[in-house]
């Protein structure tokens, strides 16, 4: 089969021919049908997971997928041939991912049912993305009428926190680069944005809001513009960032809740996108399809971290 893969941690991920894999007891065999390409794609082949789990080489790449269950090993009860899945496919060893025509995933593991509503192209482009934005609402815990600033907006996070966040009632200050993204945004449920290369976002928000916004998730940010921009929020709100980079004295200081933010990979939270996208409440932004030949570029560019909506890999 065919497969994207690396040889070692650091290498460039290439197009390999490599073995159909036979599922193990508590495994499901995959028809992978498409895969959602995301930044932590990239950072488990620069060994971000190194020495906190067990890799194998070749390193098969891909955490999201969506497809069709082949065969199941012994001892699966959750699904059956023919059930169509989607989630996250990491799983130890890592390296049996979703950039393949076929994979291997623990019955275990962050996957469910796939929606009945949209196709399984889309459903790749949910799991991690959808999950992280369900959970980053969650731990802000804003109410309807309050203020949201989301920082790097335009990518999948962003997307699907946007609309999240309108059907909550919040109010979303997205940021973008150009007058597309702003229409994209706003059709995703921004109420407004603000355009970072006009003027410094911290000046347009303190014009705009005097006194400072309910919560603020930042997907980009270094250290020192992250503790920037919490100033930004209000004494008494929230403040995320996905980068790791919060400093949790400072936040403190100003009376600021959360900090560092990590996605749990859930069939829970699988199962509440599931209903939200079979009630027609979540469009899901794939802006790019592409092939398995196309996906070293396509992770060259995701490290750039100036995506705009999901990219999704159709196999």
């Amino acid at each position: 089969m065919k497969a994207v893969a690396v040889s070692k941690f650091g290498a460039l991920p290439e197009v390999m021919e490599l073995p159909k894999p036979v599922p193990r007891d508590g495994m499901l065999l995959i028809r992978v049908a498409a895969a959602g390409i995301n930044p932590f794609d990239w950072k488990l082949i620069d060994g971000i997971l190194d020495g906190k789990m067990p890799h194998q080489f070749p390193l098969i790449m891909g955490v999201d997928g969506a497809g069709v269950v082949e065969a199941v090993g012994g001892g699966v009860t959750r699904f059956k041939a023919g059930d169509h899945i989607y989630g996250q496919f990491l799983h130890a060893p890592v390296g049996e991912g979703a950039f393949a025509e076929y994979a291997i995933v623990p019955e275990k593991a962050a996957i469910a049912l796939a929606p009945e509503k949209i196709s399984l192209v889309e459903a790749a482009a949910v799991p991690t993305a959808g999950m992280t934005a369900l959970q980053l609402l969650e731990t802000l815990e804003l109410k309807a009428g309050q203020t949201l600033l989301i920082i790097g907006a335009t990518g999948g996070v962003g997307s699907f926190t946007s609309q999240l966040a309108k059907q909550q009632g919040i109010h979303v200050i997205a940021t973008v680069s150009d007058e597309a993204a702003a229409y994209r945004m706003l059709k995703l449920g921004a109420t407004e944005t603000i355009n970072y290369k006009e003027a410094a976002i911290a000046a347009q928000i303190s014009t705009l809001y005097p006194h400072g916004v309910n919560g603020l998730i930042d997907l980009v940010s270094d250290a020192a513009a992250f503790n920037a921009m919490t100033g930004l929020v209000k004494s008494g709100g929230a403040a995320l960032t996905t980068l790791f980079n919060a400093n949790s004295q400072q936040l403190t200081q100003k009376n600021i809740r959360g900090g560092n933010f990590e996605t749990k990979g859930s069939t829970a939270s699988l199962d509440k996108l599931t209903t939200i996208i079979n009630t027609g409440k979540l469009r899901i932004p794939v802006e790019n399809k592409i092939s398995l030949i196309e996906v070293p570029a396509a992770i060259a560019a995701s490290r750039t971290g100036k995506g705009k909506g999901k990219t999704v890999i159709v196999l």
